[in-house]
């Protein structure tokens, strides 16, 4: 059953922290004050208070710091990277949870990371996943964590987790590296690709998505996991992707039919968690319309929810992906309007789209009754 631990701080229509399914889900938390300024400071007083606003939201929900499983941070700058990265390592000296960190626009001013969570509550399974023979990660991050039926991987960079030899060929020969390391990873944990259920994929450029699909697809028989695919700058510049995936044991069936020659499903049901690719809504009749565009994405959401007999009220984490900073309120008043009162965690980041045309695009999670 969804929970609404805390409506904390957050600008916009968002819950700060959900706990549902045996998770806590946190929204995309920036250092601010209790007047809603930005903390004064560089990226590592930010990253710290973060993390401190945030450990108080996971005990208001029965959990802590040592519970988290999953990690996005969101950087305005590659150069900050370091900096963060300091800050952030104080907080989990040992079997730190999984994190994928990438450089985005962020939608509060002044702000230089934002960071949200998942987390099991206190006491709950927590076991990282960590293939024989692969060094240790080089960043405070374990490369996977299982909890129950479900398994967080960290973003995979074209680095093998063996020796750390980076592949720094083409698109093509990169993606390939990225899967190699999903599939190690999958069999420590007793998974295959087949488990496989969500996945996000960072790409630099905009034209090297078809070489990538391409690549991609080989790794997935029948139905594919859901996607978003958005183009965002990388911690490290030989990079071209990074892809982080969340897999389940748990018993797996797609809804809807995945679109012709793109390699993912509209949803997918594992168990009680219902996942649903990153949704857009550009149109002829929306072209050039944040709000339109918005409108018809949480339309077609809605359709989706339906059909696998959830609705909007179930629906406990949202990642909204825009195109400009101009859009956040046009964005806002559709999505505050499908999702209230009781809304689900949410990050709102700004950066582009694979699609020319979308200027929103947004990937929810709802967990069934």
């Amino acid at each position: 059953m969804k929970q609404i631990v805390s409506t904390g701080r957050n600008a916009g229509p968002t819950s700060a922290a959900v706990r549902a399914g045996d998770l806590v889900y946190l929204s995309g938390t920036t250092a601010e004050s209790e007047g809603g300024t930005p903390v004064a400071g560089g990226v590592g007083v930010q990253t710290t208070s973060v993390l401190e606003r945030m450990r108080g939201l996971l005990e208001a929900a029965g959990s802590s710091l040592d519970e988290v499983v999953s990690v996005m941070v969101y950087l305005t700058s590659a150069s900050d990277f370091g900096e963060m990265n300091d800050a952030y390592r104080a907080y989990w000296p040992s079997n730190p949870p999984t994190r994928t960190t990438v450089i985005t626009e962020l939608v509060t001013p002044g702000a230089l990371v934002e960071i949200s969570m998942i987390a099991v509550p206190r006491g709950g399974e927590r076991l990282v996943v960590h293939p024989d023979g692969w060094l240790p990660a080089q960043s405070p991050y374990s490369y996977g964590i299982r909890t129950g039926d479900t398994l967080f991987l960290s973003g995979l960079v074209p680095r093998y987790g063996r020796d750390n030899t980076v592949t720094d060929g083409d698109i093509g020969a990169q993606t390939r590296a990225v899967m190699r390391n999903a599939s190690e990873l999958l069999e420590a944990a007793g998974m295959t690709f087949a488990n496989v259920v969500s996945s996000r994929v960072y790409l630099t450029q905009r034209a090297n998505f078809p070489a990538m699909n391409a690549v991609y697809k080989e790794f997935f028989d029948g139905a594919p996991p859901t996607r978003a695919t958005v183009v965002a700058g990388l911690a490290a510049p030989p990079f071209l992707v990074e892809m982080t995936f969340t897999a389940s044991s748990a018993s797996r069936e797609p809804v809807g039919t995945a679109p012709a020659g793109i390699p993912l499903s509209p949803a997918i049901r594992a168990g009680k968690r219902l996942y649903l690719s990153g949704v857009l809504g550009n149109t002829p009749e929306t072209a050039g319309d944040v709000g339109a565009q918005t409108r018809e994405t949480l339309a077609r959401i809605r359709g989706t929810l339906e059909t696998a007999g959830a609705s909007a009220a179930d629906v406990v984490d949202a990642t909204v992906f825009l195109t400009s900073t101009s859009g956040y309120a046009a964005m806002n008043e559709p999505f505050g309007e499908l999702f209230g009162p009781d809304y689900p965690a949410r990050t709102t980041v700004v950066t582009p789209l694979v699609v020319g045309d979308g200027l929103v695009e947004i990937m929810v999670t709802a967990v069934l009754p």
